[in-house]
């Protein structure tokens, strides 16, 4: 069995590693199903899952339903009202097959709501609390300035924030703000999107931190059976994994992005969280797949990009969407004829 760990103040006991639900809608039920039952199997028993991950939910419920009281599950609303934040609780709950979450986290909101707005977001999440239909209430950001507001307000119990080895100090400073509160810190991100090809490293370096809960985003079983392994033999934040965190670092210095995904769906048919990275999955993935025709002609459609800014506006990191795009088409196509010519 896995090492456990309490979540903060919620005293939730759960396992040191987490199960990141999102990557499950892309595969079938009964493929989730075996995944997920495996890793409760494992000793597995945290779930983080979203209502705007499809049908991340209803697989969750289809695989778990019958050891629902053996797991901690984690949900989220991107509401941004009182009535739709309760309307997604409803459909959560009937997804899950359950009648109370665990924890009910405000997904990503651009500004913290007000406590003493009645009719606002976290009047809905104390209603629900009262009724016991969620037990916790937690928030995800990727701001660090909002992370710390939410840490410092006392309103949440747990905050879920991107955290790797690429993370600044002064994100890491959120770790130890959330210590001194008895908070619980879920982390998110934890390969940077697949940039970070050793998954051992930021497992070691996230293992520091006994106040921090990663969630491995998960779609396959062969990288389930990866974190299971680590999980029985713990690698060791040594000398030589730290040379391995340098290197990532030195190579992924600066502005890149991280695939979170927010700006999708792009009204041009761009598939923004791959193509505005792609010279850097050019250099850390098997490249041959992106050489072929049909991903050329998806890189090829940021020519028709229509400049209407949505996706720039919805980038919790500030990229310059757009203009990022373009460059990686231009370093794509110098690949291309370097390689296929």
């Amino acid at each position: 069995m896995m090492d456990t760990m309490q979540l903060g103040r919620t005293g939730l006991q759960i396992s040191r590693s987490g199960f990141g639900a999102l990557p499950i809608q892309r595969i079938s039920f009964d493929e989730a199903k075996g995944i997920l039952r495996r890793a409760y199997e494992a000793g597995i028993t945290f779930f983080d899952t979203a209502r705007m991950y499809t049908d991340s939910e209803e697989k969750i419920g289809y695989a778990l339903s019958d050891v629902r009281s053996r797991i901690v599950i984690a949900t989220k609303s991107h509401a941004k009202d009182k009535k739709t934040l309760l309307e997604h609780l409803e459909t959560s709950l009937r997804n899950l097959k359950t009648d109370y979450i665990d924890i009910y986290q405000l997904h990503n909101p651009k500004e913290l709501p007000q406590e003493a707005d009645e009719e606002g977001l976290y009047a809905a999440l104390v209603e629900a609390k009262k009724k016991g239909l969620i037990r916790h209430i937690g928030i995800t950001n990727h701001s660090n300035k909002l992370a710390l507001e939410a840490a410092v307000s006392g309103m949440y119990e747990t905050i879920q924030f991107p955290l790797n080895t690429l993370s600044s100090e002064e994100d890491l400073q959120l770790i130890a703000a959330c210590k001194e509160r008895n908070m619980g810190v879920i982390a998110m991100k934890g390969l940077s999107g697949g940039l970070i090809t050793n998954a051992a490293t930021t497992f070691s370096f996230l293992r520091q931190y006994d106040n921090v809960v990663p969630i491995w985003g998960i779609q396959r079983m062969s990288e389930l059976e990866e974190f299971i392994a680590m999980e029985k033999n713990p690698p060791v934040l040594d000398e030589a994994m730290w040379e391995a965190i340098h290197k990532d670092r030195s190579e992924l210095a600066g502005d890149f992005c991280r695939g979170c995904g927010y700006c999708m769906p792009c009204p041009a048919g761009i598939e923004i969280p791959t193509q505005a990275r792609i010279s850097l999955l050019l250099g850390r993935a098997p490249y041959q797949p992106f050489l072929e025709d049909s991903f050329k002609e998806k890189m090829e459609r940021i020519n028709q990009c229509i400049e209407c800014g949505q996706c720039k506006s919805h980038c919790p990191y500030q990229l310059d969407t757009p203009n990022l795009l373009k460059r990686e088409l231009k370093r794509y196509q110098e690949f291309y004829e370097a390689h296929v010519r």
